[in-house]
């Protein structure tokens, strides 16, 4: 761990400049506001070590695949969300000095703080330049929430003597992507233009035509005067604003940008649009647009807080990550999905993981509006085609569908053999995606609408991908990889196999739904898709009735797949530290050839079906398998945290968590200057829920709550959505409340109790750590 940053119930607190922790600090305090983002840069000059980052959503290029050896079925690019013009650019000079903290002569209480509670990015510095300047900087930032085309900073600089400075707001289409395959641009600037106080830049990428136009306002205070001159180049619009500022006297410059792309504009529309809102935000002013930001977070806050008393730390954790998922998706646009880096860097290309439909929308589905969910699904409905398609490269038929592993379009992006071809349970996340929609809504029209068809296509595949073994008598899924990606090209896969077979019965108990429900839109999906019930039917039921589930009687737990207790089985903590993590230290033969594993793979299986399984069984899975797990994928602690907390083991859980929710803010596995792991921290809000919360909606429809409580903690509160009502949930080491926010009557089940709670009322009942026990 890299443990730097200071900790506090509603700020990321960075103290003391470190060139060293810059790019991680870039990644930690990045900002967003669903529509657009930023990794946290700075505004003047800086010549150390950077990933410059801004990015649009939804706006990307298409980069040529670059692979060593060729496969039939490879993707021919990886769509890369962009790094686009770079709007935050201040260039302040001094004297005849630009400022630059890599370059100054000295560097003196520095401090960085990322407000969560209103979303606010602070920076104050003192510096002495080597000129013999010395000043004092502040600096705050944010991207609007209520107006998502709307970006502003105010930079204020103090000077210790009398100078001269030259503000110098700017906006900079001449920008590269760090992880471009061939070192190539992938912006043309159309257009630049600057007049007194005012820029705007046109961008367009290549290929695909996207357009961005960015437009700037600035206004200066705290000088007698001041003198303007617009600047501009081919690629680059901005303004010198040159002044006289006095010994102790304040100088500000606030700097209003409008952004719009043509996912909302036609092109023509471009420019104007975006200068409308640099001049609507400067009308406004700066005050006003911060009040408005205060007000929409703490709106946000009172829907999907979790307050933690007695452990800073852990508090800290959840709300970093509630603040970043918040400020990355807010569901109103449905061309959008939850990138893994979200707007916090370039790795995975900004693109749609299977992370979204197993981590992400559990924590949308609890607290967000309905339709922020549905709209996740609906953009999975309306990449189907090329899901089918996809799978017709791989040799697939009859529409059956294989959705991408990695995708901003609904076409495959992704081109390691392994994952491409062989992760395919990412087919099963998208499916219970759907019924785990459904069960928390009761919006089974949705079945009718998209979700069915997106099953049936689902089905296909899997009836298809199966194959019947004479020698196990079973049928068996070859050539995988599962959740688990220390192992590949395995056979029968546990997980894998039991996601198929789960989503093959849930396919054809869809079908009776719909034909029962709506009869007509059935009979309209039957024709379209081409479906013979029951035939087709009695293909998903013989192969999910007979499909091979591994299992060792030796050791009574489900076997990760085949030839799994062939391999020399030691565990994690017998490793030496010097060597962790094994990803960065071991030869990729090495990782396949041991036990070991990088995330939950057969207990992924366990938490989504624990309803199947005896607390034993559990309990023989977890003690089994995490021991043998180096937690090498953000995505794992949060599983472990909820099942720990399942079986009984309130510590190890609270080990777990702390390690989810502080992935990045501590850097545990030494790669947070790439970004962020966004959809990981949804984990993060489901292993308090989820684990400690014990939430549970099972076959029965029916909400379950069964909470613990860390030793370390003296209470927690969060708040649940369920069926569009909303709930209070508070926990101490004594007892359970929980408050109806909702507008008719509750029924939930509390430790095996059905209770029933009206409107503004709570019911409390004593903890009972021993539930489950």
């Amino acid at each position: 761990m890299r443990q730097y940053l200071k900790q506090d119930e509603w700020r990321i607190i960075e103290e003391g400049f470190s060139p060293d922790h810059h790019k991680a600090s870039e990644s930690i305090f990045s900002l967003g506001n669903g529509q657009m983002g930023q990794r946290a840069n700075f505004e003047e000059a800086w010549s150390g070590p950077t990933l410059q980052g801004s990015y649009i959503a939804g706006v990307y290029y298409p980069d040529k695949t670059r692979v060593g050896w060729w496969k039939n079925g490879y993707p021919e690019y990886f769509a890369k969300i962009l790094n686009s013009p770079n709007w935050i650019g201040i260039d302040v000079n001094i004297d005849g000095e630009t400022l630059d903290l890599f370059k100054a002569k000295k560097v003196e209480r520095f401090q960085r703080i990322l407000n969560m509670q209103s979303g606010v990015l602070i920076r104050s510095f003192e510096v002495t330049l080597n000129n013999g300047q010395k000043l004092s900087v502040k600096t705050e930032r944010f991207l609007s929430m209520k107006r998502p085309e709307t970006g502003v900073i105010r930079y204020s600089v103090t000077p210790e003597n009398d100078c001269k400075i030259i503000f110098t707001p700017y906006i900079d289409g001449d920008v590269v992507n760090e992880d471009s395959n061939y070192e190539e641009k992938f912006w043309n600037i159309l257009e630049t233009d600057a007049s007194e106080n005012q820029a705007s830049l046109l961008s367009q990428t290549k290929k695909l035509d996207f357009r961005v136009a960015f437009a700037m306002k600035a206004e200066v205070t705290g000088a007698d005067s001041s003198d303007v001159q617009p600047v501009k180049n081919e690629n680059y619009s901005g303004n010198h604003i040159s002044l006289r500022a006095t010994a102790k006297k304040t100088v500000t410059l606030i700097k209003y940008i409008g952004v719009c792309s043509s996912l909302n504009y036609k092109n023509e529309e471009l420019i104007n649009a975006a200068k409308k809102e640099a001049s609507n935000a400067e009308l406004v002013g700066f005050e006003t647009l911060l009040k408005e930001q205060k007000a929409h977070w703490e709106n946000i806050w009172r829907l999907s807080d979790i307050k933690i008393k007695g452990d800073v730390t852990a508090q800290q954790g959840i709300r970093f990550n509630i603040f970043h998922l918040n400020q990355t998706y807010t569901g109103k646009d449905e061309r959008l999905n939850v990138g893994p880096k979200g707007f916090t860097g370039e790795k995975y290309g900004g693109t749609t993981y299977w992370d979204t439909e197993a981590y992400g929308i559990p924590f949308f589905l609890m607290t967000a509006p309905q339709k922020v969910v549905r709209n996740l699904l609906v953009y999975r409905y309306k990449h189907l085609q090329k899901a089918i398609e996809n799978a017709k490269k791989l040799g697939f038929t009859n529409g059956a569908a294989l959705y991408p592993m990695v995708t901003i379009n609904g076409e495959e992006c992704h081109n390691e053999w392994e994952i491409t071809f062989e992760e395919i349970h990412r087919n099963g996340a998208i499916a219970f995606a759907i019924y785990n929609y459904i069960r928390h809504t009761g919006d089974t029209n949705y079945l009718a609408e998209y979700g069915l068809e997106v099953l049936i296509g689902i089905a296909r595949f899997w009836s298809q991908r199966a194959t019947f073994s004479q020698d196990k008598k079973k049928f068996v899924i070859l050539g995988v990889t599962g959740p688990n990606e220390y192992e590949n090209n395995v056979n029968n896969n546990w997980y894998t196999n039991k996601i198929a077979r789960w989503c093959l019965n849930y396919a054809r108990e869809a079908l009776d739904i719909v034909q029962k429900n709506n009869p007509g839109r059935f009979d309209e999906i039957v024709e379209k898709v081409n479906l013979d019930t029951s035939t087709e039917s009695g293909v998903w039921k013989s192969v999910a009735t007979n499909l091979h589930l591994p299992y060792n009687k030796d050791e009574e737990v489900f076997l990760q797949q085949d030839g799994y207790m062939d391999k020399e089985q030691i565990t994690a903590n017998e490793l030496s530290p010097s060597i962790r993590p094994i990803n960065q230290h071991w030869s990729w033969d090495r990782i396949l050839r041991s036990c070991f594993i990088k995330q939950a793979d057969t207990l992924q299986g366990v938490y989504l079906f624990e309803e199947e399984f005896d607390t034993e069984t559990i309990r023989r899975n977890f003690a089994f398998y995490e021991p043998r797990t180096v937690h090498e994928s953000s995505l794992s602690p949060c599983v472990h945290t909820i099942l720990a907390a399942r079986i009984g083991n309130p510590d190890k859980a609270y080990e777990m968590y702390l390690r989810t929710s502080r992935l990045d803010i501590d850097d545990y596995n030494h790669e947070v200057h790439e970004g962020l792991h966004i959809t990981s921290m949804a984990g993060t809000w489901m292993s308090i829920v989820e684990g400690f919360g014990g939430k549970r909606v099972y076959k029965d429809g029916k909400l379950r709550l069964s909470p613990i409580i860390p030793k370390q903690w003296d209470e927690y509160a969060f708040r649940i959505r369920f069926h569009e009502n909303d709930l209070e949930v508070n926990v101490t080491q004594n007892e359970v409340e929980v408050f109806s926010h909702a507008d008719e009557v509750i029924s939930l089940v509390l430790y095996g109790k059905e209770i029933r709670i009206t409107p503004g009322k709570s019911i409390k009942e004593p903890l009972n750590v021993k539930y489950y026990a």
